[in-house]
């Protein structure tokens, strides 16, 4: 089992979905674990779950995209634990529509998430892991930053962009702070029942049946299943690992 013991992780999206699942896996794996997301009731009830683990965990409500709350949330952190090892870049939004549907406020609402939170974070947390001289730094990205989805009921073209900026965001980030023993990496996952994707892509037996027939593997992800990934990308296993993005999809993207 990997060992996080005495490490400090920050995910961010952590309310519900991949980022609670993986707030549970590292608390699991020994690390105090920061969780942030803007609802602060979920988080508190994840919180009291997180600490039966023997950790201590710090929920803090914060949204991504504005800079006073980043900064203010990391300062809470760092106060709280007096570092920051591990950060969880998760939060993530889609809205549906091409670029002739898309309106300025809903390409905006996808990039100020997706991308802009990312470096938004980053630029508060990778200070303290340069004084350190350590860090992981872990991007959530998506399989639809290498594939796109042809059917119009399911084309998504700011969250198309905006995940394939987090892999050129990622590419830029490994180079400048590896001589600070920093790695950063994303994982692209494929489809998994989250809250994001629970209300849209599991409702269609359309989609589903499209996906499970193309998919290698015949099913979509599984909860847990993305966690194994993470742990090994905030963990010393992954020492000489940086700039590298792993897809994980049960080979979807192999079609």
């Amino acid at each position: 089992m990997i060992n996080l013991k005495n490490r400090v992780a920050v995910i961010t999206g952590a309310s519900s979905g991949l980022g609670a699942d993986a707030a549970r896996s590292y608390a699991q794996a020994g690390a105090n674990v920061a969780i942030l997301a803007r609802r602060k009731e979920k988080l508190e009830k994840l919180s009291d779950e997180l600490q039966n683990f023997g950790v201590e965990s710090l929920a803090i409500s914060c949204d991504v995209t504005d800079e006073n709350q980043v900064k203010s949330a990391i300062e809470q952190v760092v106060s709280k634990f007096g570092k920051i090892d591990i950060l969880l870049n998760n939060a993530g939004v889609a809205v549906r529509g091409g670029v002739h549907q898309l309106s300025a406020e809903d390409w905006d609402k996808v990039f100020n998430t997706n991308v802009k939170g990312i470096f938004l974070m980053s630029k508060y947390v990778v200070p303290h892991m340069i004084k350190q001289n350590y860090g992981k730094i872990v991007n959530i990205s998506s399989i639809n930053a290498h594939v796109a989805d042809k059917s119009e009921t399911f084309i998504r073209h700011g969250y198309n962009s905006s995940k394939a900026a987090v892999l050129g965001l990622t590419l830029g980030m490994a180079c400048s702070y590896g001589k600070y023993n920093i790695t950063v990496n994303t994982v692209c996952p494929g489809l998994f029942e989250s809250e994001m994707t629970e209300n849209s892509l599991f409702k269609s037996n359309e989609f589903l049946d499209f996906y499970n027939a193309n998919c290698p593997m015949s099913r979509t992800g599984k909860k847990g299943e993305l966690s194994g990934t993470i742990l090994y990308l905030s963990s010393d296993l992954s020492s000489y690992v940086t700039g590298q993005h792993i897809i994980v999809d049960g080979g979807m993207t192999l079609i």
